[in-house]
């Protein structure tokens, strides 16, 4: 979820609360906040004050407004999702009210934040009191999912989309899709879109669908916030619930597709994300585990269900913006990789120094980690890297930026070269410059790379992992299976779907995916479920996490 241009009141309140939140907490914010008045604002609006601060009939109307219009990007407890930050780690209280307002009214066009002036300025005060409440803890976050009977049943009628893009309602199993540099629109072919996707409860007739031959079973519910998924060297399977701060791990798997076993291996982190045991191979000595703030890691020996000790520090990160810091070793144990995500949409890091160090695959020695980049211009792969096993490349999975339109720009999933510039935020997918940059570092243009795989702009794409068991047909081994979470920056929302990349068991990729895992979305367009990670279990079957319905599904392959 990123930063979007709103057009109706409704929306203008979710575009509000990311300004808000925004403003606050991206890097160098609060900073420049601390040695004078935040943006620039003057005297006169720092001196404003919040008429509904405190009171109980503000927080109750603001409550509903948040769960109507902002709770899709910042989620119900508001704790932030993608590059829209949390709300609720105590640095509300780092700007004065007034400063927020005057700040809506200037806007920030390059994080696709208008002027929203005509607002009217109760219902404004009315989120600020809410969101202030919410994050000093004083009221609860909405109630659970809208129930499904009460989303609209009536299919949308929106045109079709021109190939090869796509939506939802084309998205099938087993569809070949090919996105080249050649079928890429202008910058704002169409107008930039706000459709954040409201989650509903899983209908009883709802379930994800797979090709024919394959069979989904629902492997654990109940869950809070799962994230990525790690399998074990002894076949364990490592889940992050980032939201509640803990890892969890499931063992085996029963007659009807359950885990045998459940356990928290640890909790009170903040906000983990990335797995990686180490050293690589049968016998692992640590697990090492990605907060959004800092690289720990945990003594780890197979079996282990529980961590046996406290945490190592092994590393700082930037913390605000994309907060997801995906983590894996080289096979040879020689280099850890971090990827970092950047703090914004499109924000210049000569401009902004809060967006120094990110944007970035980072890499050190395990044995004395020094973070230095491996690769850069790369908006946003904390949600996934993974090494190909066949050939030791690094590949990761790229959220791009937004508010160029419906088909700009493509996310995607590429090897990564040893210092390579992959385009942000000056160019894109080449020598494509974001105008938002014009004329600026023009000598980038041609070291700008080509990602191998262009998939769907804004579909969100998350955690990936390789296919090296054999349970599944011959012709997937060795393909890269990744989850897409899902788009709001489009007219008609797309993803919220497991790909398949087809590597035609030569380690390297075509430009083709496949779509595998769809069904997420209702035929109206609301969501129950959104894939976040993905694994291959012991037995060959593969596990994708669901933070939209709180669950994890098992995908296996029961023949034809």
């Amino acid at each position: 979820m990123r930063f979007r241009v709103c057009k109706s009141v409704a929306a203008v309140l979710a575009a509000f609360v990311v300004a808000v939140v925004f403003s606050l907490f991206y890097p160098g914010a609060t900073a420049h906040a601390i040695d004078k008045n935040f943006h620039d604002a003057p005297d006169s609006a720092k001196a404003m004050k919040n008429p509904y601060a405190g009171q109980q009939e503000a927080i109750e109307a603001g409550k509903t407004l948040y769960a109507r219009n902002c709770l899709a990007c910042h989620g119900r407890a508001g704790q932030g999702t993608g590059n829209v930050p949390s709300l609720v780690d105590g640095k509300l209280k780092g700007v004065a009210e007034g400063e927020v307002f005057w700040f809506i009214i200037k806007g920030d066009k390059d994080n696709g934040m208008p002027s929203w002036e005509f607002l009217p300025e109760q219902k404004r005060w009315q989120v600020v009191t809410y969101v202030e409440a919410l994050a000093a803890g004083k009221t609860a976050a909405p109630a659970g999912a809208v129930p499904a009977e009460a989303a609209n049943a009536s299919p949308l009628k929106d045109p079709p989309p021109h190939p090869p893009f796509t939506d939802f309602r084309y998205e099938s199993p087993g569809t070949t899709r090919k996105i080249t540099v050649n079928d890429l629109p202008e910058p704002y072919a169409t107008e930039s879109a706000e459709n954040g996707a409201e989650l509903v409860a899983r209908p009883e007739n709802a379930w994800p669908v797979a090709p024919a031959g394959f069979k989904v079973e629902l492997y654990a519910a109940g869950l809070e916030n799962p994230r990525l998924l790690r399998t074990a060297p002894n076949g364990d399977i490592f889940l992050a619930e980032s939201s509640a701060g803990r890892i969890r791990v499931f063992r085996g798997i029963t007659s009807d597709g359950k885990p045998s076993l459940s356990s928290v291996f640890v909790e009170g982190l903040k906000r983990p994300y990335g797995i990686a045991f180490y050293p690589p191979g049968p016998d692992p000595q640590w697990v090492y585990i990605g907060n959004t703030n800092e690289l720990i890691r945990f003594s780890y020996h197979n079996g282990d269900l529980k961590a046996s000790g406290p945490s190592q520090h092994i590393a700082d990160f930037p913390t605000g913006g994309h907060w997801t810091r995906a983590v894996e070793f080289s096979p040879n144990s020689k280099k850890l990789f971090v990827a970092v995500g950047s703090g914004s949409n499109v924000d210049d890091p000569d401009t902004h120094p809060g967006e120094k160090g990110r944007a970035d695959i980072l890499t050190c020695d395990p044995a004395n980690c020094e973070l230095k980049v491996y690769a850069y211009g790369i908006r946003n792969a904390g949600g996934g890297i993974a090494v190909n096993p066949q050939t030791g490349e690094l590949w990761c999975s790229v959220n791009e930026r937004d508010a160029l339109g419906d088909n700009l720009v493509p996310d995607y999933i590429t090897h990564v070269q040893e210092g390579g510039f992959y385009g942000w935020p000056w160019w894109y997918i080449g020598g494509h410059q974001d105008p938002r940059h014009a004329g600026k570092h023009p000598e980038l243009k041609d070291r700008a790379i080509v990602p191998d795989v262009l998939l769907q702009p804004h579909n969100a794409s998350l955690e990936l992992t390789f296919y090296e068991a054999d349970k599944f047909p011959t012709e997937y081994r060795g393909d890269i299976f990744a989850s897409e979470h899902g788009s709001w920056n489009k007219a008609v929302r797309v993803g919220y779907e497991v790909i398949r990349v087809p590597l035609h068991q030569t380690g390297h990729a075509t430009g083709e995916y496949q779509d595998f895992l769809t069904g997420f979305v209702l035929p109206d367009g609301h969501v129950w479920g959104r894939p976040v990670g993905i694994t291959v279990a012991p037995d060959g079957s593969l596990l994708v996490s669901d933070d939209g319905s709180n669950s994890i599904w098992r995908v296996s392959y029961v023949g034809k």
